[in-house]
């Protein structure tokens, strides 16, 4: 079946860092892809998944790349054709790794692709936040790099945060889930003034740690009062091994996201640090796996745009 398909890659990411609740988020060299075909001679759309979620993912129009592209012809105006959607999920579902921002962000890159580029790449973040219910995953994830969002009535401001050289991520990435709505449903509705104060002052050092390459600040820029002391009871290891990777040399940890992974900053000692995540791990008997990865300058983006057959 010769069809015009359009390939996005998208990283995984990681939200919040700490003390960034909400407002940061950093693209992870660990990517998902997502290939589209418009199929004008099918009743309906189908879509093949490998890769995680084979077998769990819905193949319907609540998929939720499916979902995103019709977000976007529905936005512009323009009545959608029925697609062809191949997903390869190389993210890890439900371990706060950014794998629904993922697959949203492939959606509105893969339909705003098909339509000629028709919307910003401003527009469809608005886009892909607005189904997502929250900016700082798909901010990376469509940006790449380390950011910041902030929302501002009706439109999102973003900025850029220097990843300093070298820098690297750790992750212990669990073989349990946890579902992101049951994580935010432990957050409070109310927080001390104080544990606000001390979240501002982390996040500011975090920022000026990053920008400025003085990473001693990290360990006591990336600390956290608001989400994690609520999130990690639903996953007591998480304490832990955060602890033994900042005693092996860590330059901070952290819930990635709302967990279960944690993610440990590291320049240099990457192997030690990965180790006694791991034996913290095991002591806890938890089974995972350990990651080591850059930190992607890159987001979304087109591999090609071309006639070829889709399988």
């Amino acid at each position: 079946m010769k069809l015009r398909n359009i390939t996005v890659k998208i990283p995984a990411t990681s939200a919040n860092l700490g003390s960034g609740f909400d407002c940061l988020g950093l693209a992870l060299d660990l990517w998902n892809t997502v290939r589209i075909a418009v199929n004008e001679g099918a009743e309906n759309s189908e879509i093949k998944i490998t890769g995680y979620g084979l077998g769990d993912l819905s193949t319907d129009n609540t998929n939720l790349v499916l979902k995103s592209v019709l977000n976007v012809y529905e936005h512009v105006g323009i009545a959608a054709p029925n697609f062809l959607i191949h997903c390869d999920n190389l993210i890890p579902l439900k371990r706060g790794l950014g794998s629904s921002a993922a697959a949203i962000v492939g959606g509105c890159v893969a339909a705003n692709q098909l339509l000629g580029e028709i919307l910003s790449i401003d527009e469809l973040l608005v886009r892909a936040s607005e189904i997502e219910g929250h900016s700082d995953n798909v901010v990376a994830a469509l940006m790449g790099g380390i950011k910041i969002v902030a929302k501002d009535n009706a439109s999102l401001m973003t900025a850029s945060v220097p990843t300093p050289n070298n820098l690297k991520t750790v992750l212990f990435i669990p073989d349990t889930s946890v579902s992101t709505l049951n994580a935010r449903n432990s957050l409070p509705s109310m927080v001390p003034y104080d544990d606000v104060v001390f979240n501002l002052s982390r996040v500011a050092l975090l920022v000026n740690s990053l920008a400025t390459d003085r990473l001693e600040g990290l360990v006591v820029g990336t600390q956290d009062r608001l989400h994690q002391p609520h999130r990690i009871p639903l996953f007591p290891p998480a304490g832990l091994i955060m602890k033994e990777a900042i005693k092996a040399g860590a330059l901070g940890a952290f819930l990635s996201g709302s967990g279960p992974t944690v993610l440990a900053l590291a320049r240099g000692r990457e192997m030690t640090i990965a180790y006694e995540m791991a034996e913290a791990a095991r002591k806890a008997n938890l089974d995972g796996n350990i990651m080591i990865t850059d930190i992607s300058a890159s987001g979304a983006y087109v591999v090609n745009d071309s006639d070829e057959e889709l399988k």
